[in-house]
């Protein structure tokens, strides 16, 4: 994976993720193509257009800023995005950058999402972002073509003869690699940001899918924080040679262990960081899409009795404790990952109390 060899057998091409979160300077040549430039050109093009919105250079038809953020995708669109916003919110220094903007994400076809999404919001003070590589999603583009409508209806109120374009213009943008559909919908090409094949949608959230949305709410400085601890990360995979301290090798040992060898058909994640509630979701996903097949890589399906990957399931600390704890203490075996953390991202301490916030 790290050296670009095409490991997906299915689709005959490389897994490039580590790609996407490499620091200027690095390379990685697929078929004589540099991709580690092409990731910085579109970081780059993500970086100006961001803050062009957050400062009010970019403005919506009406000229007010742009200061609402509606992502809209679904699956690994959605679920990344989602987790680092929240996981995000309440670092001070995050936090301060993001104050007076708005990011909400609509990714259910359930029109009760459409109006969680868009209540409160001033439709002349909103950017609807689009995340659809292909741009034929149908659910994404059904929630699409709803916020269009939205947008519409809002100025054909106040001008019958408004330039509908124009309209769309400067209230759209998108992250899709089909520049002849996004244009069809009124998006401009300028703010359409791109990402590639190699890029599986459950691992997309260190691409223009989480990038846009989380450098327009956060600002790219931020996220590109974010980028460089997933590059921290890559390097401990594919440098660290002793298992026990390589923790992507030594959190697949154990969780081939529990489910292969033990016979485990669940996994419990358990972050004791309430800024992590959504990251169980966001493994579901990562974890459950990619090992939930009943056949290998080379098309065999496994032998009966043999089952794919757990059941991953999990709720932030202490309320799972107040929930489900129960089971695992006295009704099943579930191998259990505690996430704890040693300073809290908000402390409160309180005089007289016994356990300290």
């Amino acid at each position: 994976m790290a050296r670009g060899d095409k490991i997906n057998n299915t689709e005959g091409r490389s897994v490039l993720h580590m790609a996407l979160r490499k620091q200027p300077g690095d390379s990685l040549e697929v078929d004589g193509k540099d991709v580690v430039k092409d990731v910085h050109e579109v970081n780059a093009r993500i970086a100006e257009f961001s803050k062009n919105v957050r400062e009010g250079v970019v403005k919506g038809h009406s000229g007010k800023k742009l200061k609402n953020i509606v992502a809209i995708g679904i699956g690994g669109s959605f679920l990344g995005p989602e987790f680092v916003y929240e996981a995000l919110r309440y670092d001070a220094t995050c936090r301060a950058a993001s104050k007076g903007m708005n990011l909400k994400f609509l990714a259910n076809v359930d029109p009760i999402d459409f109006f969680r999404a868009t209540d409160g919001l001033d439709v002349e003070e909103t950017l609807f972002m689009i995340v659809s590589k292909t741009f034929t999603t149908a659910e994404t583009m059904l929630n699409s073509r709803t916020c269009r409508k939205h947008i519409l209806d809002h100025y054909k109120a106040l001008d019958a003869n408004c330039d509908e374009n124009e309209v769309l213009g400067k209230h759209l943008c998108a992250v899709s690699t089909n520049l002849t559909a996004t244009k069809e919908f009124g998006i401009k090409d300028e703010n359409v940001f791109g990402f590639w094949e190699w890029v599986g949608g459950r691992y997309s959230v260190s691409s223009a899918v989480g990038v846009l949305p989380l450098s327009l709410f956060y600002g790219f400085e931020n996220v590109n924080e974010f980028l460089k601890g997933m590059n921290d990360l890559d390097k401990n995979f594919t440098e660290e040679k002793s298992v026990t301290k390589n923790i992507a090798v030594f959190l697949g040992l154990l969780g081939f262990y529990n489910s292969h060898v033990a016979g485990h058909a669940s996994r419990a994640i358990l972050p004791y960081c309430q800024a992590l509630l959504r990251f169980p979701a966001h493994i579901q996903q990562c974890d459950m899409e990619s090992n939930g097949k009943t056949v290998n890589r080379d098309g065999v399906r496994y032998a009966a009795g043999v089952d794919a990957g757990p059941i991953i399931f999990g709720e932030p600390g202490t309320n799972g404790q107040h929930s489900f704890y129960q089971l695992m203490h006295q009704g099943r075996v579930i191998p259990a990952e505690f996430i704890g953390y040693t300073k809290s991202q908000t402390p409160i301490l309180m005089d007289g109390e016994p356990v300290a916030n």
